[in-house]
């Protein structure tokens, strides 16, 4: 297909400047070593331990974020890794930074985390300050240890429910965000029930459908870019048909019984296309490009996916943010979801609900592998 400019991408030019950021403040530093973690392996490409981010990059990024957006709402999504082990102190020299340089911009925060090292503290401070807290969660017991270990391969599945008690009795707002694999096939219903239970009324069911290869000297295989010809399906990705029955089974449910009062973030984005409205979620849409990744060292990304070298567009230490958002290798980076799509996807009557989904599931240049499940639940 040859290479499109989509009327939505083409306003980036003209419109007024609005992007998110998800910023690791110490980088694939993580206390968990989860089966399907996409970062971890970023130690490779760093080649040195990550470390926590100088007060130089933190105030850097909060200025240049904050002066970047156009608009007044500003939110910040704290990322890992596991943010938690930036510390307290670091968000409250965040928070300070925010009122310096908020202006007149109301500022918002999310950060989410495995949950494991949450506190009465922790809770305590983001319900002061009005953090959104997400917190990574699989579902059930058997579902959620299956993959989300310690670095002793401990499981953790009530390490992170005494977390969510946390949350729960410091009255702090939080959602639940789960990595859909091959544990979770043929558990929708109570995978959704369990998160009812917990009091999760907003859901975010992510499918994993990963390529790793082998590395030579590294303990375990690494999950590469989608376009590495080295690249094989994980065992622990969920099949195109599994993703397509979890999203019905779900569905099925959340029809009859919690519209308006549970969210699941794939059926929202869903509605917002049928309707011909942008979804509030990426992946959906019809070009990329509006959320930047910020590193540690201050190393900017066009994506949280795509955190490899070919991706990285500059550092905020020495290049402005804003122009790398407005850069041409970026703009380039936002059309390419579009353009790359295969001939069969733009004859696709469900072409304007997902526009080929997230490109990172395009295993070298292929129709996305969870193009069956969705078609399936798009039916429905």
């Amino acid at each position: 297909m040859k290479k499109t400019l989509r009327f939505g991408t083409a306003l980036k030019k003209i419109k007024p400047t609005a992007f998110s950021t998800m910023v690791k403040p110490i980088g694939n530093k993580c206390n968990l070593l989860c089966n399907y973690c996409y970062y971890l392996d970023k130690e490779l490409q760093y080649q040195t331990p990550a470390k926590l981010m100088s007060d130089e990059v933190l105030e850097n990024y909060i200025r240049q974020y904050i002066e970047s957006n156009d608009v007044e709402i500003v939110i910040f999504c704290w990322h890992g890794g596991e943010p938690l082990m930036a510390g307290l102190e670091f968000y409250k020299k965040a928070i300070s930074l925010q009122a310096k340089y908020g202006a007149n911009k109301r500022i918002e925060n999310n950060i989410q985390t495995n949950g494991t090292l949450l506190t009465e503290e922790w809770a305590q401070f983001f319900t002061e300050n009005n953090f959104l807290v997400g917190v990574s969660i699989d579902g059930p017991k058997d579902i959620h240890d299956a993959n989300r270990l310690t670095r002793n391969e401990e499981p953790t599945f009530d390490r992170v429910m005494q977390g969510v008690e946390c949350l729960k009795r410091a009255k702090t707002e939080f959602n639940t965000l789960s990595a859909v694999g091959a544990a979770s096939a043929g558990r929708g219903l109570d995978i959704y029930n369990f998160f009812k239970r917990l009091g999760s009324h907003y859901m975010q069911f992510l499918p994993v459908s990963e390529c790793t290869k082998i590395v030579e000297g590294y303990s375990r295989p690494v999950i590469c870019s989608p376009n590495d010809p080295e690249g094989k399906l994980a065992n622990w990705s969920i099949s195109t048909k599994d993703y397509g029955i979890f999203l019905t089974d779900i569905f099925d449910e959340w029809i009859k019984r919690d519209v308006g009062t549970y969210f699941v973030q794939i059926f929202d984005a869903t509605l917002a296309g049928w309707c011909g409205v942008r979804p509030g979620v990426c992946s959906m849409s019809e070009n990329c490009g509006d959320g930047l990744v910020i590193e540690y060292n201050g190393d900017v990304y066009s994506c949280d996916h795509f955190v490899y070298p070919e991706y990285k567009l500059g550092n905020i230490l020495i290049d402005d943010l804003k122009s790398l958002y407005h850069s041409a290798k970026q703009f380039d980076f936002a059309t390419q979801k579009f353009s790359n799509l295969p001939i069969k996807c733009t004859k696709c009557r469900w072409l304007n609900l997902c526009y080929g989904e997230c490109p990172k599931h395009r295993f070298e240049g292929e129709q996305n592998s969870l193009c069956g499940g969705l078609q399936h639940f798009f039916r429905k």
